[in-house]
């Protein structure tokens, strides 16, 4: 990550948004403040912003909107802020594809911690991974390619992929027929430093099979193996 990685904080309560903004820029990020999506859309329109964080509850369009809206226009990383614990309101945060969900109140430290864990996940300052950077996945008419993290079908179309999306995919893929409990999938793609609640991997995964698969009550790629976690269960070639 840079120095000055370039976060938009979106927040219609300027009483914590602008001390969160100061606390962020002192903890070496620069930040563009918007106090609902439409100042948060004229934002992401003119710069070149690396990580999102949106709260969930605004007048108007709200953060979930916003953040669907995002999802399908590329993969910035997103951060959900909410003061509603209900775990459907997590899984429908993940299923429009944040990164990440912190309850308010929070810790400021505990959110650069995991703003920076998120952007590391990502590479920073819009950069990839090095490792696997040239790596080609094939399997049942797939195709994944790590140095542009795109995901294309037989008819050449491309799917978009958020970061998480894409950790997941290439868990699996890097770890064809093999079964993976729901510990070695936050191991693989987040990290213990992620703060992963519980569901999120089922819910992930939920999302992956509905890009993937052509039945996603009944999965063929993403299978699930009662009470030992989830299988990849196709060949992958690696060029």
């Amino acid at each position: 990550m840079t120095a000055r990685s370039h976060l938009l904080l979106v927040d219609d309560e300027a009483a914590i948004r602008e001390p969160l903004s100061a606390y962020l820029q002192r903890s070496g990020f620069r930040v563009s403040e918007a106090a609902n999506a439409a100042e948060a859309r004229k934002i992401l329109a003119g710069n070149a912003i690396e990580l999102a964080i949106l709260d969930i509850m605004m007048p108007g369009e709200d953060g979930l909107s916003l953040c669907r809206s995002i999802r399908e226009q590329g993969e910035l990383p997103v951060i959900l802020l909410t003061a509603r614990s209900e775990e459907t309101d997590r899984i429908v945060g993940l299923e429009m594809g944040a990164d990440d969900y912190v309850l308010k109140p929070f810790s400021p430290r505990e959110l650069v911690a995991r703003i920076k864990t998120i952007m590391r996940r990502a590479g920073g300052s819009g950069a990839r991974e090095v490792a696997n950077e040239a790596a080609v996945y094939r399997f049942e008419g797939w195709t994944l390619r790590a140095d542009d993290w795109t995901l294309t079908g037989a008819d050449n179309v491309a799917i978009p992929l958020s970061t998480a999306d894409f950790r997941l995919l290439q868990a699996f893929v890097t770890h064809p027929r093999q079964v993976l409990n729901r510990d070695q999938l936050l191991d693989l793609t987040a990290g213990r430093e992620a703060h992963a609640f519980d569901r999120s991997i089922d819910n992930q995964i939920s999302r992956l099979r509905r890009k993937l698969e052509d039945d996603a009550r009944a999965p063929r790629l993403i299978k699930t193996v009662w009470g030992g976690g989830y299988m990849f269960g196709a060949d992958v070639t690696r060029s």
